[in-house]
């Protein structure tokens, strides 16, 4: 069956379409193609350019000189595959394999296009949609593009950043105000109230003026009893409306603070709950900007501008329904405005909510840059790059700058044209009004009331106008924060977990696979581990060995295949209760800003002093915290900066040793230290895989000499699996890695260009490689 030619595959560039037209080419006179892909790389994966396309007569590759072809028969198919960055497609039958081409992950959703429409063609339409294969649920189903490992989501037909912002998500705020919302009915009666008691002044100028103060212009005396009642009304009018007022100003605020805060706590705790794959893919100035920033914002529009908002909303309709009731003539005209300022308000409104949209994105990057550089101002400082990252600044700055001025200049119009035509509408009222009490159609009392309403009205509606942009920068900043809310973890809490109960330690691995993105890491992994085991994980840099560690820590939740933790699979288990039975031990190990005792005590708050201390015995710890200036009560500075590298392992391995874990996960814990304090970790190292499964990373094989058992990755599978004696004498993938560092431990002791405390430290260990092996250097 002829597969469908998609419209949104991207046209063939004009230079191969020329190549393709002139001999040799095998393409012949109005055949069409189905789909190609333009390969990066050639079969010494070097980058070269070549072309690879289909039609119904077969499959067809050029480099632009030479020409190859493949008639369709029967049997053919496309294998696809890929590892560490690399795709790799090959053209097979059952007897042989014919071709394979290579390419980078770039042009792999072009590669699955073409493969797709090479199965229709070949196969059928019927079987090639019922045999999907795992790289198929790996693209989106309309764009063909490369998704994220178990999401739904398509980064390309639907990006985060480039949803604009509606006025209507501020409407998905209520969801935190519901809690509030006695409170809130309360705040709008006393804002009904308050509005009400401020419209009652104007309208006692009409008796006022009619009853006491024109009759005096006429010649009469002025009737003091009556004037004295209405100035004490007005009066009183005035306190009921300052005091109403002030009720639900001072409610308001309060109720807007705590659904701030509310809102807060629920962004960052939903943060805390989603997968390292999210934080992958963020700037933590970014988020930094939308929690503090954002929300701050946010709390601020509804304290004030929300219930201006409303105050305006009613003054302007119940001063409406006044001047209607005492003129409708008058009030017609006086209202005449009101269209074109509505409309004024719905022309910029989408300028104005974009415009602040980017705004926060640019002032995202200016926080970016500062998250960026003060953390890292040893690494700037190091390598004299002030000048460099004060040019970033000032760059994004004025980009920053850029922006506000474009709103600004949006802004800068729309505001004193509202001004403009309230003020033209003013007039007008003076003017029809002066015609009207000329022909005695109204009193001079009516003309004065309607203009104190009339200047109430026109002062709300510039008030209500000038809301517009604080309304659109709340909206752009609820659509960040909800970006934030409505992601859902790829590393789901399960919906009915039960208790954990005592942890053995057995760990089973089962045909466990893994793709970061469309890049696949981990595949076919079965391994068991039996409670109490030690493991080491060894390989090449990229091999899938950290990969692993996170798959078994559920950073990540595996692609195919499953992990279960004595005999339960882990996706079973509540997140929280399962990471309690595991301890972590980093290469480079991260402190808080605080004291020793509290990163000590970071996985047990609630541990006494004595547990603190005797953690830090264990872990080699305690006399080197004792001479520390405040000893436990020391504060380690943020990163523990104050502190050296292996001062901070330690503190990281107490932190391990203090929650007592079934499991424990060494990743590279000695790789960057000397010489000594590599014996003093190893030395705390060895009291904590005391009785508990542990699986340890290690470049340095000498470092594993007392696993159980070695695994060997490559190319995120596994290799082999047995002691060290047994893979030395198997000479296979490990004898291979372990002889290579041998030989550069060994130039390393030859060499003459390096220094004594180099030398004494690969002396030592190339002395600790050759007893493992069982002989001399």
């Amino acid at each position: 069956m002829k597969p469908e030619i998609l419209p949104f595959a991207p046209a063939m560039p004009s230079h191969w379409l020329m190549i393709l037209e002139a001999p040799p080419s095998p393409m012949r006179s109005q055949e069409a193609v189905l789909a190609w892909v333009e390969l990066d790389l050639d079969a010494e994966l070097r980058f070269e350019k070549s072309l690879l396309w289909l039609t119904e007569q077969g499959l067809f590759w050029t480099d632009g000189t030479r020409f190859e072809s493949w008639p369709l028969g029967s049997g053919e198919h496309l294998v696809h595959g890929d590892h560490a960055g690399v795709g790799r497609l090959s053209l097979e039958t059952e007897q042989n394999l014919q071709r394979i081409w290579y390419f980078t992950l770039a042009v792999n959703p072009q590669v699955l296009r073409l493969q797709s429409s090479f199965r229709q063609l070949t196969r059928g339409d019927q079987e090639a949609h019922g045999e999907a294969s795992e790289y198929d649920k790996q693209v989106c189903p309309v764009c063909l593009s490369p998704k994220p490992a178990n999401s739904d989501i398509c980064p390309t037909c639907d990006p985060e950043d480039d949803k604009p912002a509606s006025t209507w998500t501020l409407f998905k705020l209520w969801r935190f105000a519901k809690p509030y919302q006695h409170q809130l009915l309360l705040g709008f009666i006393l804002t009904l109230l308050s509005t009400g008691a401020t419209l009652i002044p104007p309208y006692l100028t009409m008796p006022l003026m009619d009853h006491v103060l024109i009759p005096y212009e006429r010649g009469n005396p002025i009737d003091f009893h009556l004037a004295t009642k209405y100035l004490l009304a007005l009066f009183g009018a005035s306190i009921v409306a300052w005091g109403l007022g002030w009720w639900k100003t001072y409610l308001l605020a309060l109720v807007s603070e705590r659904i701030g805060a509310d809102l807060r706590n629920t962004t960052f705790e939903h943060l805390l709950k989603l997968s390292l794959e999210y934080f992958g893919g963020k700037r933590t100035g970014d988020l930094i900007a939308r929690i503090g920033a954002e929300t701050d914002r946010i709390c601020v529009f509804l304290s004030l501008y929300a219930l201006d908002f409303i105050t305006d909303v009613l003054m302007i309709t119940m001063t409406a329904a006044i001047l209607v009731s005492i003129d409708p003539l008058l009030a017609l005209v006086t209202l005449a405005p009101l269209p074109f300022i509505v409309w004024m308000i719905h022309a910029v409104r989408d300028r104005l909510r974009f415009g602040f949209e980017k705004i926060d994105r640019i002032w995202s990057e200016v926080t970016n840059i500062l998250a960026d550089t003060i953390p890292g101002i040893r690494v700037v400082k190091a390598f004299a790059q002030e000048d460099r990252e004060l040019k970033r600044f000032v760059d994004s700055n004025k980009h920053n700058l850029l922006i506000n001025d474009r709103v600004n200049r949006v802004w800068g119009l729309f505001s004193p044209t509202v001004t403009l035509l309230t003020e033209t509408g003013l007039l007008v009222v003076w003017g029809f009004g002066i015609w009207q009490v000329a022909h005695r159609r109204i009193s001079v009392g009516v003309l004065i009331a309607f203009l104190a309403y009339i200047g109430r009205f026109y002062v709300r509606l510039d008030s209500m106008s000038r809301i517009v942009s604080h309304t659109q920068k709340a909206a752009a900043g609820a659509k960040r924060i909800f970006d934030i809310l409505d992601h859902v973890s790829s590393v789901p809490e399960p919906m009915n977990p039960a208790p954990l109960g005592p942890v053995k330690g057995g760990i089973s691995l089962r045909g466990v696979g893994f793709r970061y993105g469309n890049r696949a890491v981990s595949k076919g992994i079965d391994l068991d581990i039996a409670p109490g085991e030690m493991i080491g994980l060894v390989g090449h840099s990229g091999s899938g060995k950290s990969t692993l560690v996170n798959l078994i820590c559920r950073f990540y939740d595996v692609s195919s295949g499953s992990i279960a933790l004595d005999g339960r699979d882990i996706r079973s288990i509540g997140i929280a209760d399962y990471r309690k039975c595991i301890g972590l031990v980093l290469q480079e190990p991260f402190l808080f800003f605080g004291t020793i005792a509290e990163n000590i005590a970071y996985g047990k708050p609630d541990a006494t002093r004595e547990e603190i201390i005797e953690a830090a015995r264990a872990a080699h710890a305690h006399d080197f915290i004792l001479r520390l200036p405040l000893g436990y009560d020391s504060l380690v500075g943020e990163r523990g900066q104050s502190l050296s590298g292996g001062e901070r392992q330690r503190i990281s391995i107490a932190r391990a040793l203090l929650i007592n874990p079934a499991i424990l996960i060494l990743d590279e814990a000695t790789s960057s230290v000397d010489t000594t304090t590599e014996k003093e970790i190893q030395r705390a190292l060895d009291n904590l895989v005391k009785g508990r499964t542990t699986i340890a990373i290690a470049h340095r094989l000498s470092t594993l000499r007392k696993a159980d058992r070695l695994v060997v990755l490559d190319k995120g599978e596994i290799v082999e699996i047995g002691s060290h004696d047994q893979l030395m004498e198997a000479q296979g993938a490990y004898y291979v890695l372990y002889q290579a560092q041998l030989r550069h431990a060994a130039e390393l002791v030859e060499g003459g260009a390096i220094g004594e405390s180099l030398e004494e430290r690969q002396e030592e260990r190339l002395e600790e490689a050759a007893k493992d092996i069982g002989g001399g250097v």
